[in-house]
């Protein structure tokens, strides 16, 4: 039989910008093997290379087009660990602000424009959710995804506020913020809200209340919600959950088993003075390593992070700390998968190896006992994974969408505790350093590196969450995060592999996917895919 290849074209819109290629190989309707390459080399490390140290205030926010408040978030803590600046309780806040604005925008975005739109894949079509997937979910026509993306633009207005724009706005700064909100701002604030909230979150998210939704604590809780009213089973988390475990969304997608989270929201009273060996201490959410194998929880040190570039395309060896990285791309960038074959790194924890990032990693961290008691805590998606058998596409879009609360909440107190007769900024004094500012954007672990010399950046490294999932094998031939899920997925149609993109889109990886599906005994080329 000879190969069949097609390219498939899939709406733009919503979709995220960049270059994934996934290889699959399938033996008996699995996935045996998958490799992940990242086909699009950016070089921001590049192009900071003997700039101002402030250059990455305004470059690396670009870095994304949906993510830039955490992009600027990392950068300025980076100078400000690196200058030993002093940055007032307002700034704080304002900072938390801006970035918790953003992630709640990206919420619908999220799920409308990427993730739900392969829910109405024809190969569903004998699912008794089908029907219903298609009226809600269908790309420009779906109830749902109208209402949701279109509500999605709301919460940035509030960081428009303090940015002046968005996206890539440039308003945090070392010492500090370049704002100061009003009365009328933080009124305002408070009016997009309760909008977004009594318009989207409740009648058509949850189903109920907040306050209900917040009384969840367990698994068997979720279930018993699940069961309680219609609205709740309709919301588009109750059939996002049926029809997930309908279709089988609960069965795969397991991965590496390892998870980590930077943790973020530096708490206004106590980071006022930031240093790289304080921020674990004085974060919201809480940072950590979850290994699932043992169940055991730990902070995430910095210190421990490597990036291993044997199957990348750099010449550059070993496994080595941002800091000592001297990014140096090499010009053959020819596709060798027993060699080097993505322009992602592959980043890893000095002693457990590969780690995948993302909320499903945040929420497993959230339940455990490893921080301090005034940090969030909710054990809820831990006390799934572990009656669920691990974790599973399902789950870990789940683990996203739960997010909605605590991130309206969060916004909810960086308005309360906003004192507008205080300061929004210190002027710090300028000197050589290293710094370190990290984050969680809404798709995981985001960190930047910076090395001050002579008044001039050094270097500059910048860790994606992307680039935590998407990273290739390591010298030790262990699978990325996103390579390791795909294994075992069940592919019902060659032709079309929908099982391949939830994998893909339950990591939110910031890149585009080009499917190859190779069939492992013949080695035969079965279908290409192109999903844009």
């Amino acid at each position: 039989m000879s190969a069949q290849v097609q390219t498939l074209d899939i709406s733009p819109v919503g979709r995220v910008e960049g270059d994934l290629d996934v290889r699959v190989d399938i033996e008996n309707g699995v996935v045996t093997n998958a490799w992940t390459s990242a086909e699009l080399f950016r070089g921001f490390e590049i192009i900071l290379r003997d700039k101002d140290p402030q250059a990455g205030l305004v470059v690396t926010p670009r870095a994304c087009g949906i993510c830039g408040a955490s992009h600027l978030t990392c950068a300025a803590w980076a100078l400000d660990t690196a200058w030993g600046t002093e940055v007032p309780r307002n700034a704080i806040i304002a900072r938390n602000l801006g970035q918790l604005a953003e992630s709640l925008q990206s919420l619908p975005r999220h799920h409308y424009g990427l993730f739900m739109i392969d829910m109405v894949n024809k190969n569903y079509k004998n699912s008794q959710y089908y029907e219903e997937a298609v009226k809600r979910w269908a790309p420009f026509t779906g109830t749902n995804y109208e209402l949701g993306v279109t509500i999605s633009g709301r919460p940035v207005e509030i960081y428009a506020m303090l940015g002046g724009q968005w996206p890539h706005s440039s308003y945090m700064v070392p010492g500090g913020v370049m704002c100061s909100p009003t009365l009328t701002d933080v009124t305002r604030a408070w009016s997009i809200l309760e909008h977004f909230r009594t318009n989207w979150i409740e009648p058509m998210w949850l189903g109920c209340s907040l306050e209900r939704y917040e009384e969840i604590k367990t698994y068997d809780d979720f279930m018993a919600w699940l069961d309680e009213k219609p609205e709740h089973a309709n919301s588009d988390l109750g059939m996002m959950w049926r029809m997930g475990c309908d279709v089988g969304l609960d069965k795969y997608g397991k991965g590496l088993d390892k998870f980590v989270s930077w943790g973020y929201l530096p708490h206004e009273d106590k980071y006022n003075k930031p240093t790289i060996e304080g921020r674990n201490g004085a974060v919201q959410m809480p940072s950590g390593v979850f290994d699932g194998a043992s169940g055991t929880h730990k902070l995430m040190d910095q210190a421990m992070t490597r990036e291993d570039t044997t199957h990348a395309w750099y010449d550059e060896s070993g496994a080595t700390h941002p800091f000592d990285r001297t990014t140096n791309p090499v010009s053959n960038n020819n596709q060798d998968f027993n060699d080097k074959y993505s322009w992602a790194t592959a980043v890893m924890h000095a002693e457990n190896g590969h780690l995948e990032a993302g909320p499903l990693a945040r929420e497993l961290i959230y339940g455990g006992d490893h921080m301090e008691d005034w940090q969030h805590r909710d054990g809820l998606v831990l006390d799934m994974y572990k009656k669920m058998g691990g974790a599973n596409v399902l789950l870990r879009h789940f683990a996203r969408m739960h997010e909605v609360k605590y991130i309206y909440r969060q916004i909810e107190r960086c308005l309360r505790e906003l004192r507008l007769d205080e300061p929004f900024y210190i002027k710090p004094q300028e000197k050589d350093g290293q710094g370190w500012g990290a984050t969680e954007a809404i798709r995981g672990a985001l960190c930047h590196w910076i090395d001050v010399q002579g008044g001039k950046i050094k270097n500059y490294q910048i860790i994606a969450p992307t680039t935590w999932n998407v990273g290739p094998r390591t010298s030790e031939d262990e699978r990325g995060p996103i390579e390791e899920a795909l294994i075992g997925t069940p592919i019902a149609d060659p032709t079309d592999p929908v099982e391949v993109g939830h994998v893909a889109r339950s990591y939110d990886s910031c890149l585009v996917c080009t499917v190859h599906a190779h069939d492992a005994k013949t080695g035969k080329e079965l279908s290409r895919f192109k999903t844009s």
